[in-house]
C-alpha cells in the first residue's frame, strides 16, 4: 500500500495538480490583502483557502504514510511540512501575526518544482563560499564607516570649512553622524541608487577632494566584491547543473545495464 501512495503521488499529472493549487492560493491570498475583493467575494475566498490547504494537508499525510520517518530525512520534505504546518496555527491572540505568513505557502512551488530546486540548492552550495567574501565586505564597510564618520560627519565644523553652513552640517550629521548611519549611507551609495546628485555632490560642496574616498569604496565593494558574490552563485549553478547530468547519465547507464542482463539471461534460457 505505501509502495502504491508513493508512486501515485510521483506521477506527473499529480505534481502539475499541486503546483496549479499553489499558485491558485498564491492568487487567493493576494486577493485578501483587497478590501474590495473580501467585500464582495470573502466567504468564496475563505472557502476556496480552506480548500487549498485541506490538500496540502493531504498530500503531506499521504507523504508520511508512504515514506514513514524517511520523510523527514529529505531538507525539502521538512520544508513542505513547515510551511503546512504554520497554516494551521490559529490565527488568534498572539498568533495573529501569523495569518501574513501563509503567503510562505507559495514557496512549496521551489519543491514541487526540480528546476526551481536546482537554483535554491546552487545557492546553498554558495553560502559557505559567500560568508567569505560577506566577512571581506564587512571590514571594508566597518574601515569606510569609520572614515566616513571621521572626515564627513565630524570634519565639517572642526576643520571650520568653507561651505559649511549650519544646514549642510545638519545634512551631513544626518548621512554620517555614527557609525550606523555612516555604513547605512555607504550601503546607499553601493548600490549606486542616487549615490552622486544625492550624497556624493553635496559632501563635495564642503569637502571637495571626498571623491577621492567615494570613488574607491564604489570600485572596491559594487564592481568587485559583489561581483565576487554574482560569480560563485554562477559557479553553485553549474557544479549542480553537471551533477545532474551525471546522474543523468549513470541513470540511463543502469537502465542500458539492466536491459542487457535481462537479454543475456533470456539468450543463456533457450
Amino acid at each position: 500500500m505505501r509502495n502504491t501512495v508513493a508512486a501515485f503521488l510521483e506521477q506527473a499529472w499529480v505534481t502539475n495538480f499541486i503546483i496549479g493549487v499553489i499558485l491558485f492560493n498564491a492568487v487567493l491570498l493576494g486577493m485578501e490583502t483587497s478590501d474590495t475583493l473580501m467585500a464582495s467575494f470573502g466567504p468564496v475566498i475563505l472557502t476556496l483557502d480552506r480548500i487549498c490547504l485541506t490538500i496540502f494537508v493531504i498530500e503531506i499525510a499521504l507523504k508520511l504514510f508512504a515514506h514513514g520517518l524517511r520523510f523527514f530525512r529529505s531538507g525539502w520534505n521538512i520544508f513542505d511540512f513547515a510551511i503546512v504546518g504554520i497554516a494551521l496555527v490559529p490565527a488568534a491572540q498572539g498568533f495573529s501575526v501569523l495569518r501574513a505568513l501563509r503567503i510562505l505557502r507559495v514557496l512549496r512551488v521551489i519543491s514541487a518544482t526540480p528546476r526551481l530546486r536546482r537554483v535554491v540548492e546552487g545557492f546553498v552550495t554558495a553560502l559557505p563560499g559567500m560568508g567569505s567574501v560577506f566577512l571581506l565586505m564587512a571590514l571594508i564597510f566597518y574601515i569606510g564607516a569609520v572614515m566616513a564618520t571621521k572626515l564627513f560627519g565630524n570634519g565639517c565644523m572642526e576643520f571650520a570649512l568653507e561651505g559649511c553652513t549650519p544646514e549642510r552640517h545638519a545634512q551631513l550629521l544626518e548621512w554620517f553622524g555614527n557609525l550606523g548611519l555612516s555604513a547605512y549611507s555607504l550601503f546607499q551609495i553601493m548600490t549606486l541608487e542616487s549615490w552622486s546628485m544625492g550624497i556624493v555632490r553635496p559632501v563635495m560642496e564642503v569637502f571637495p577632494w571626498a571623491w577621492a574616498f567615494f570613488v574607491p569604496f564604489i570600485m572596491v565593494t559594487t564592481f568587485a566584491v559583489v561581483n565576487l558574490l554574482v560569480g560563485l552563485i554562477v559557479n553553485s549553478m553549474q557544479d549542480a547543473h553537471a551533477e545532474e547530468s551525471n546522474e543523468k547519465t549513470d541513470a540511463y547507464r543502469d537502465q542500458v545495464l539492466s536491459r542487457l542482463e535481462a537479454i543475456e539471461k533470456r539468450l543463456n534460457e533457450r
